[in-house]
């Protein structure tokens, strides 16, 4: 009874044993869940791997393919030393290999995508006698961009604040400019003020009225380039 139990025990730790090493050989791959990408702009799907055993010439790499809408799945890509894109199918001549193998990375590029590309992309590395691993998948969708110009909510406080500061400062020193010109021009035409100014303003008799006037008449004062010489 004793010998069969130690033998029950021995067969559990040899097939524990294998159950490790078995786990310890397969491999690991990764990608982005979710890829977005825009029409007729280049888009890559990323996967890497990690593999136990060392990276040999038998290491294969496919990307298979399938509509959102279902369908069946096709294989848009082989590598094995090198590449094999597509050569008939939905990405016909539109695949290409981005990846590097001695670093783990088996990504693959799509040229001018299309909104008839959005599906599941999966990506499977098999590297004998290291074969057996994940089936990640990639979803890919393609839309249209919209305006390449999009305010954040900082820009676009920072148009509101600082344009129309920017703005009063440029009439100011326009004005300051004028000022100066005109008295530059004064001073060279020996102009001298006459201490008796009589107004063109026409005397008013109702309060309101006369300053209503008076006010219009200093804006102008102030808005003209220029005043008349004596």
């Amino acid at each position: 009874m004793r010998g069969w139990a130690a033998g029950g025990f021995l067969r559990l730790g040899l097939l524990l044993l294998l159950l490790g090493v078995w786990n310890g050989l397969s491999l690991e791959i990764k990608v982005n869940p979710e890829v977005q990408a825009f029409v007729d702009e280049q888009v890559t799907l990323k996967c890497s791997f990690s593999s136990f055993s060392p990276i040999t010439e038998k290491l294969t790499v496919d990307w298979t393919y399938q509509p959102l809408t279902g369908g069946r799945m096709e294989t848009i890509f082989h590598y094995q030393s090198v590449a094999y894109p597509a050569v008939v199918g939905t990405f016909r001549d539109r695949i290409s290999w981005v990846g590097n193998i001695a670093k783990g990375d088996a990504s693959i590029a799509i040229e001018n995508p299309t909104t008839n590309d959005n599906g599941t992309f999966t990506c499977a590395v098999k590297n004998p006698p290291d074969v057996h691993h994940n089936i990640p998948q990639t979803t890919l969708t393609v839309t249209h961009r919209g305006f390449s110009f999009q305010l954040t909510s900082a820009a676009l406080l920072s148009i509101l604040v600082f344009l129309p500061s920017a703005i009063v400062v440029i009439l100011l020193l326009v004005r300051m400019g004028r000022k100066f010109g005109v008295l530059k021009h004064r001073k060279k035409s020996g102009y001298k003020k006459s201490s008796i100014e009589v107004s063109d303003e026409p005397e008013c008799t109702e309060k309101g009225t006369y300053l209503g006037r008076l006010g219009t008449w200093c804006l102008q004062c102030v808005d003209t380039d220029e005043e008349d010489l004596y």
